[in-house]
Protein backbone atom coordinates (compact mmCIF):
# COMPACT_ATOMS: atom_id res chain seq x y z
CA UNK A 1 0.00 0.00 0.00
CA UNK A 2 1.80 3.65 -1.35
CA UNK A 3 1.45 6.80 0.36
CA UNK A 4 -0.29 9.74 -2.39
CA UNK A 5 2.47 12.18 -2.06
CA UNK A 6 1.98 15.94 -3.32
CA UNK A 7 4.65 17.98 -4.53
CA UNK A 8 4.40 21.77 -4.79
CA UNK A 9 7.23 24.01 -5.71
CA UNK A 10 7.67 26.79 -8.08
CA UNK A 11 10.83 25.48 -9.02
CA UNK A 12 11.31 22.68 -11.58
CA UNK A 13 14.31 21.80 -10.32
CA UNK A 14 13.06 21.46 -7.14
CA UNK A 15 10.07 19.60 -7.75
CA UNK A 16 12.24 17.23 -9.79
CA UNK A 17 14.63 16.72 -7.09
CA UNK A 18 12.30 16.07 -4.81
CA UNK A 19 10.38 13.62 -6.91
CA UNK A 20 13.63 11.56 -7.66
CA UNK A 21 14.23 11.08 -4.41
CA UNK A 22 10.61 10.19 -3.55
CA UNK A 23 11.21 7.24 -6.16
CA UNK A 24 13.90 5.79 -3.79
CA UNK A 25 10.91 5.00 -1.62
CA UNK A 26 8.46 2.07 -2.38
CA UNK A 27 5.97 2.84 -0.27
CA UNK A 28 5.61 6.30 -1.77
CA UNK A 29 3.73 7.58 -4.75
CA UNK A 30 3.93 10.88 -5.98
CA UNK A 31 0.48 12.03 -7.37
CA UNK A 32 1.28 15.10 -8.66
CA UNK A 33 3.29 18.56 -9.09
CA UNK A 34 1.98 22.12 -8.25
CA UNK A 35 3.52 25.15 -9.38
CA UNK A 36 1.71 27.67 -7.18
CA UNK A 37 -0.94 27.30 -4.03
CA UNK A 38 -3.94 27.38 -6.44
CA UNK A 39 -2.67 24.48 -8.15
CA UNK A 40 -2.22 22.68 -4.48
CA UNK A 41 -6.11 23.72 -3.62
CA UNK A 42 -7.42 22.17 -6.47
CA UNK A 43 -5.65 19.34 -6.66
CA UNK A 44 -6.14 19.13 -2.62
CA UNK A 45 -9.73 19.07 -3.89
CA UNK A 46 -9.73 16.37 -6.43
CA UNK A 47 -8.14 13.83 -5.00
CA UNK A 48 -6.99 12.05 -1.66
CA UNK A 49 -3.59 13.28 -0.64
CA UNK A 50 -1.80 11.61 2.44
CA UNK A 51 1.04 13.77 2.84
CA UNK A 52 2.43 17.30 0.94
CA UNK A 53 5.44 18.69 0.40
CA UNK A 54 4.63 22.46 0.72
CA UNK A 55 7.07 25.08 -0.82
CA UNK A 56 6.32 28.46 1.56
CA UNK A 57 6.92 30.91 -1.07
CA UNK A 58 5.23 30.87 -4.95
CA UNK A 59 3.86 33.14 -7.10
CA UNK A 60 0.18 34.34 -6.03
CA UNK A 61 -0.37 31.99 -3.21
CA UNK A 62 1.95 30.47 -0.95
CA UNK A 63 1.97 27.89 1.68
CA UNK A 64 0.57 29.40 4.40
CA UNK A 65 -2.35 30.79 2.33
CA UNK A 66 -2.85 27.31 0.93
CA UNK A 67 -3.55 26.18 4.86
CA UNK A 68 -5.80 29.33 5.18
CA UNK A 69 -8.02 28.24 2.29
CA UNK A 70 -8.15 24.48 3.08
CA UNK A 71 -8.59 24.93 6.49
CA UNK A 72 -5.26 23.34 9.02
CA UNK A 73 -7.85 20.54 10.33
CA UNK A 74 -8.44 19.39 6.46
CA UNK A 75 -4.83 19.36 5.52
CA UNK A 76 -2.91 16.26 4.91
CA UNK A 77 -0.08 15.36 6.68
CA UNK A 78 2.29 18.52 5.51
CA UNK A 79 5.79 18.82 5.07
CA UNK A 80 6.81 22.63 4.14
CA UNK A 81 10.29 22.97 2.13
CA UNK A 82 11.93 26.53 1.78
CA UNK A 83 15.08 27.84 1.17
CA UNK A 84 15.17 30.21 4.43
CA UNK A 85 14.91 28.42 7.76
CA UNK A 86 12.90 31.72 8.98
CA UNK A 87 9.80 30.18 8.39
CA UNK A 88 9.49 27.15 10.93
CA UNK A 89 8.18 28.66 14.01
CA UNK A 90 5.40 29.46 11.96
CA UNK A 91 5.05 26.35 9.96
CA UNK A 92 5.04 24.17 13.34
CA UNK A 93 2.32 27.04 14.41
CA UNK A 94 -0.08 25.60 10.89
CA UNK A 95 0.60 22.04 12.58
CA UNK A 96 3.37 20.99 9.94
CA UNK A 97 4.92 17.50 10.70
CA UNK A 98 8.28 19.04 9.50
CA UNK A 99 10.35 21.47 8.02
CA UNK A 100 12.96 20.75 5.13
CA UNK A 101 15.63 23.32 3.57
CA UNK A 102 16.45 23.62 0.12
CA UNK A 103 18.46 21.43 -0.83
CA UNK A 104 16.72 18.64 0.47
CA UNK A 105 19.03 15.95 1.48
CA UNK A 106 18.46 12.48 1.42
CA UNK A 107 18.98 11.42 5.32
CA UNK A 108 17.10 14.29 6.34
CA UNK A 109 13.91 13.09 3.93
CA UNK A 110 14.47 9.47 4.86
CA UNK A 111 13.81 11.10 8.26
CA UNK A 112 10.84 12.98 7.31
CA UNK A 113 9.66 9.80 5.57
CA UNK A 114 9.73 7.58 8.66
CA UNK A 115 8.05 10.33 10.74
CA UNK A 116 4.65 10.75 8.01
CA UNK A 117 4.50 6.93 7.55
CA UNK A 118 4.57 6.69 11.76
CA UNK A 119 1.83 9.92 11.88
CA UNK A 120 -0.61 7.93 9.40
CA UNK A 121 -0.63 4.88 11.06
CA UNK A 122 -1.07 6.14 14.35
CA UNK A 123 -4.55 8.03 12.74
CA UNK A 124 -5.14 4.42 11.32
CA UNK A 125 -5.05 2.70 14.74
CA UNK A 126 -7.30 5.67 16.77
CA UNK A 127 -9.51 4.94 14.25
CA UNK A 128 -10.47 1.52 16.15
CA UNK A 129 -9.21 2.47 19.87
CA UNK A 130 -12.63 2.89 21.03
CA UNK A 131 -13.96 -0.29 19.28
CA UNK A 132 -10.83 -2.32 21.05
CA UNK A 133 -12.00 -0.38 24.49
CA UNK A 134 -15.52 -1.37 24.42
CA UNK A 135 -13.60 -5.32 23.82
CA UNK A 136 -11.51 -4.90 27.14
CA UNK A 137 -14.44 -3.45 28.60
CA UNK A 138 -17.22 -6.08 27.96
CA UNK A 139 -14.66 -8.74 28.71
CA UNK A 140 -13.64 -7.44 32.23
CA UNK A 141 -17.71 -7.12 32.89
CA UNK A 142 -18.18 -10.50 31.43
CA UNK A 143 -20.77 -9.51 28.92
CA UNK A 144 -20.72 -9.57 25.35
CA UNK A 145 -19.55 -6.19 23.95
CA UNK A 146 -22.45 -4.64 21.77
CA UNK A 147 -21.57 -4.13 18.17
CA UNK A 148 -21.73 -0.42 16.79
CA UNK A 149 -23.51 -0.40 13.47
CA UNK A 150 -22.69 3.04 11.44
CA UNK A 151 -25.66 4.65 9.79
CA UNK A 152 -23.68 7.59 8.21
CA UNK A 153 -20.26 7.91 7.23
CA UNK A 154 -18.41 11.25 7.17
CA UNK A 155 -16.21 11.51 4.97
CA UNK A 156 -13.56 14.21 3.79
CA UNK A 157 -14.44 15.53 0.18
CA UNK A 158 -11.34 18.32 -1.08
CA UNK A 159 -12.28 21.56 1.16
CA UNK A 160 -14.87 20.28 2.90
CA UNK A 161 -16.84 17.15 4.84
CA UNK A 162 -19.60 15.13 3.50
CA UNK A 163 -21.92 12.84 5.53
CA UNK A 164 -22.88 9.88 3.69
CA UNK A 165 -26.28 7.76 4.45
CA UNK A 166 -24.65 3.90 4.79
CA UNK A 167 -27.79 3.18 3.31
CA UNK A 168 -26.93 5.15 -0.38
CA UNK A 169 -23.74 3.24 -0.68
CA UNK A 170 -24.03 0.90 -3.60
CA UNK A 171 -20.82 -1.32 -3.00
CA UNK A 172 -17.36 -0.38 -1.47
CA UNK A 173 -13.84 -1.00 -3.13
CA UNK A 174 -10.68 -1.39 -1.70
CA UNK A 175 -7.95 1.22 -2.35
CA UNK A 176 -4.73 0.75 -0.42
CA UNK A 177 -5.29 2.79 2.46
CA UNK A 178 -8.29 3.75 1.37
CA UNK A 179 -11.81 2.74 0.47
CA UNK A 180 -13.77 4.05 -2.44
CA UNK A 181 -17.70 4.47 -1.40
CA UNK A 182 -19.89 3.86 -4.43
CA UNK A 183 -22.83 6.09 -3.93
CA UNK A 184 -25.37 6.78 -6.85
CA UNK A 185 -23.11 8.03 -9.94
CA UNK A 186 -20.58 9.61 -7.25
CA UNK A 187 -17.19 8.35 -5.43
CA UNK A 188 -15.92 9.06 -2.20
CA UNK A 189 -12.53 8.03 -0.27
CA UNK A 190 -12.26 7.44 2.68
CA UNK A 191 -8.92 7.15 5.00
CA UNK A 192 -9.81 3.81 6.04
CA UNK A 193 -8.61 0.26 5.20
CA UNK A 194 -11.70 -1.83 3.66
CA UNK A 195 -11.00 -4.78 6.54
CA UNK A 196 -11.44 -1.71 8.81
CA UNK A 197 -14.55 -0.36 7.76
CA UNK A 198 -16.32 -3.65 7.37
CA UNK A 199 -15.95 -4.33 10.95
CA UNK A 200 -18.77 -1.06 11.25
CA UNK A 201 -21.38 -1.61 8.52
CA UNK A 202 -24.71 -4.37 9.08
CA UNK A 203 -23.81 -7.76 8.01
CA UNK A 204 -27.14 -8.70 6.75
CA UNK A 205 -26.64 -5.91 4.35
CA UNK A 206 -23.03 -5.80 3.81
CA UNK A 207 -21.95 -8.42 2.56
CA UNK A 208 -17.59 -9.02 1.26
CA UNK A 209 -17.97 -10.31 -1.95
CA UNK A 210 -14.41 -10.13 -2.39
CA UNK A 211 -11.12 -9.19 -0.84
CA UNK A 212 -11.35 -5.59 -2.56
CA UNK A 213 -15.07 -5.61 -2.84
CA UNK A 214 -18.43 -5.08 -0.56
CA UNK A 215 -21.66 -4.81 -1.34
CA UNK A 216 -24.91 -3.35 -0.05
CA UNK A 217 -27.26 -6.61 -1.27
CA UNK A 218 -29.82 -3.69 -1.74
CA UNK A 219 -28.61 -2.43 -5.00
CA UNK A 220 -27.94 -5.98 -6.57
CA UNK A 221 -29.27 -6.92 -9.03
CA UNK A 222 -27.99 -10.20 -10.29
CA UNK A 223 -25.86 -13.22 -9.18
CA UNK A 224 -24.07 -15.55 -11.11
CA UNK A 225 -22.02 -18.65 -10.52
CA UNK A 226 -19.46 -19.95 -12.91
CA UNK A 227 -19.10 -23.93 -11.67
CA UNK A 228 -18.35 -24.07 -7.86
CA UNK A 229 -15.25 -21.37 -8.19
CA UNK A 230 -15.87 -17.86 -8.95
CA UNK A 231 -18.86 -15.73 -10.02
CA UNK A 232 -19.87 -11.86 -10.85
CA UNK A 233 -22.38 -9.78 -8.77
CA UNK A 234 -24.19 -7.05 -11.20
CA UNK A 235 -24.88 -3.82 -9.40
CA UNK A 236 -28.36 -1.85 -10.02
CA UNK A 237 -26.40 0.61 -12.17
CA UNK A 238 -25.11 -2.32 -14.10
CA UNK A 239 -21.95 -2.13 -12.95
CA UNK A 240 -20.32 -5.57 -12.73
CA UNK A 241 -18.33 -7.18 -9.53
CA UNK A 242 -16.13 -10.65 -9.57
CA UNK A 243 -17.12 -12.96 -6.77
CA UNK A 244 -14.34 -15.38 -5.04
CA UNK A 245 -15.80 -18.63 -3.28
CA UNK A 246 -15.39 -17.29 -0.01
CA UNK A 247 -17.29 -14.61 -1.60
CA UNK A 248 -20.62 -16.73 -2.10
CA UNK A 249 -20.20 -18.10 1.17
CA UNK A 250 -20.45 -14.86 2.50
CA UNK A 251 -23.64 -14.44 0.50
CA UNK A 252 -25.05 -17.76 1.56
CA UNK A 253 -24.49 -16.71 5.49
CA UNK A 254 -26.39 -13.50 5.23
CA UNK A 255 -29.22 -14.79 3.52
CA UNK A 256 -29.66 -17.51 6.29
CA UNK A 257 -29.01 -14.52 8.94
Amino acid sequence: MKLRALIADDEPLARERLKLLLSDDAEVEVAGECRNGQEVVAALRDQPIDVLFLDIQMPATGGFEVIEEIGPSLMPVTVFVSAHNNYALRAFEVHALDYLTKPVEPERLHTTLARVKERIASKVALATHEQMKAVLDALKSGSPPEKSIAKRLLVHNGAKNVLIAVADIAWIEAADYYSCLHVGTKNYMLREPIKQLAVTLDPAKFVRVHRSAIVNLDHVREIVRDGQGEGSITMNNGHRLKMSKAGWQNLLAASRG
